[in-house]
């Protein structure tokens, strides 16, 4: 059973980073692209950001050039660096399968941008 341990949320002002940690278990770390979601209040859950298992990365539009993810095969992590926050980038950050999400979820880390 495919286990995901998210951490690194917080409170932050707008314009701040933060740098978001997601630990798996349970699965073949090296053989997946992994993606970052978030769901903010009252919206569908959305993937922002992968990395495929040969390092290079994808980002959506909302997120490209301020956020960076990257993964530590011997680590079996997954990071998300985010600058340049925004108001709008407020929401519970999920790790999982990028090409399609494991049946399984973590219980995300709270990321909330405010002054």
């Amino acid at each position: 059973q495919v286990q995901f341990v998210e951490s690194g949320g917080g409170l932050v002002q707008p314009g701040g980073s933060l740098t978001l940690s997601c630990t798996t278990s349970g699965t073949i770390f090296t053989f997946y692209a992994w993606g970052w979601y978030r769901q903010a209040p009252g919206k569908q859950r959305e993937l922002v950001a992968t990395v495929f298992v040969a390092g290079n990365t994808d980002y959506h539009d909302s997120v490209k050039g301020r956020f960076t993810v990257s993964r530590d095969n011997a680590k079996e992590t997954v990071y998300l660096q985010m600058d340049s926050l925004k108001p709008e980038d407020t929401a519970v950050y999920y790790c999982n399968g990028a090409l399609g999400p494991f049946e399984e979820w973590g219980q995300g880390t709270l990321v909330t941008v405010s002054s």
